[in-house]
C-alpha cells in the first residue's frame, strides 16, 4: 500500500490534553515502570526528565503505542491511542529514524503522506517547516550528506509536517550548536502557541528550565515530582548562600532547621526547611569573622536534580 492510498487521518485537534495515567512496565525481574501518572495540557511545553534508564523512553513508547503498558492508560483527547490518533502525534526519537539514502525533501513529503496528508499540502508543509528550520536549500541532498545537527532538523520537521495534535520529543536537542537549540525552542514554542502539547526529555536542564511551563522528574520508574518549573524549584527550599572567608568547615552544622549543602573555602550553601531564622544565621557567621556575602536564592532545576536523583 502507497502512502498516497491511505484513508485521511482522523484529527484529534490542537486543545487535545495528553493524559497519562499510572503507566506500569516490567522486563522479568526489573521495573522500568512504576505508576507513572502525569499529563500535558493544550499549550504547554512539558519537560521530562531523568537519569539515562529511568524509563523516559519507555513511557514516551506507550504513549505511542509502540509498546504496550502492563498496566496503566494513555489518552489524546480523551481517547485512547488507538491506530487513528497515533497518526495524529509527532514523534522524533532518539536513535534517528530517517532514511539515509533518501532525499530530504522526498522523505519528509512520503512521512506526511503516510500521516494521511494530501501530497499537495505535504509539499506545502515540508517547505513551510525545512524554511523555519533552516533546512530548505538542503530538500535535493540525501539525509547522509547532512551534518548530524541538520539530520536532527530534518527529524524535527518529519515530526511537524503532518500538523500533528501533540509532539513528543525524545532527547530533540542533544548535540545541537547554540544557534540551532534557538531554532528549535522557537518553533516548540510556536506549536504551544497554538494549543499544541509539547512533551520532551532532555538532560540540558539549563534548557528545560527556561523553556518549559511545567516539568517531570522521573527517578527509577517513578515520577519523584511534577509541577512547574517555579513549584519544583521552590519544593527545594529557599537556600542562603554565605560568603564568610574565615568560617570553618561545619559552622552552620548545629543551626536549627538549616542543612549544609557546600563548604568551600569560605562559601557556605545553606538550605532553609520551616522554622529556621536567617538571622540566627547570620549572627553565627558573623562570630566566625567578616561576612562578605550572604544571599537568598531558589536552587536551579539542575541542582535541585542533582539532589532528588541522589
Amino acid at each position: 500500500m502507497t502512502a498516497h492510498t491511505l484513508a485521511p487521518r482522523t484529527p484529534t485537534g490542537t486543545g487535545a490534553t495528553l493524559q497519562i495515567d499510572g503507566l506500569g512496565k516490567r522486563y522479568g525481574d526489573t521495573v522500568a515502570l512504576d505508576g507513572v501518572t502525569f499529563d500535558v495540557r493544550p499549550g504547554e511545553i512539558f519537560g521530562f526528565v531523568g537519569s539515562n534508564g529511568a524509563g523516559k523512553t519507555t513511557t514516551m513508547r506507550i504513549a505511542l503505542g509502540v509498546l504496550a503498558a502492563d498496566s496503566g492508560t494513555v489518552h489524546l483527547g480523551g481517547r485512547p491511542v488507538d491506530l487513528d490518533v497515533r497518526r495524529t502525534i509527532g514523534y522524533m526519537p532518539e536513535e534517528r529514524g530517517l532514511y539515509p539514502k533518501m532525499k530530504v525533501g522526498e522523505q519528509l513529503t512520503y512521512l506526511a503522506e503516510l500521516h494521511g496528508v494530501g501530497r499537495a499540502a505535504a509539499r506545502r508543509a515540508v517547505l513551510r517547516w525545512s524554511e523555519q528550520l533552516g533546512v530548505a536549500h538542503r530538500l535535493d541532498d540525501t539525509v547522509d550528506a547532512l551534518s548530524l545537527g541538520n539530520q536532527q532538523r530534518v527529524q524535527l520537521a518529519a515530526a511537524l509536517v503532518h500538523d500533528p495534535a501533540v509532539l513528543v520529543l525524545d532527547e530533540p536537542f542533544s548535540g545541537l550548536d547554540p544557534v540551532a537549540v534557538d531554532v528549535m525552542s522557537e518553533v516548540l514554542r510556536e506549536k504551544a502557541r497554538a494549543g499544541v502539547p509539547v512533551l520532551f526529555s532532555s538532560h540540558q536542564l539549563d534548557l528545560v528550565q527556561r523553556l518549559c511551563d511545567r516539568v517531570g522528574i522521573l527517578v527509577a520508574g517513578r515520577m519523584r515530582t511534577v509541577g512547574t518549573v517555579g513549584e519544583v524549584r521552590r519544593g527545594g527550599g529557599t537556600r542562603l548562600e554565605v560568603h564568610a572567608p574565615a568560617a570553618p568547615p561545619g559552622w552552620a552544622d548545629a543551626l536549627p532547621a538549616v542543612d549544609v549543602v557546600t563548604h568551600d573555602r569560605g562559601r557556605t550553601v545553606l538550605t532553609l526547611t520551616e522554622g529556621a531564622d536567617d538571622q540566627q544565621v547570620l549572627a553565627a557567621a558573623l562570630a566566625t569573622g567578616p561576612v562578605h556575602g550572604f544571599t537568598r536564592t531558589t536552587p536551579s532545576l539542575t541542582e535541585l536534580y542533582r539532589e532528588v536523583v541522589a
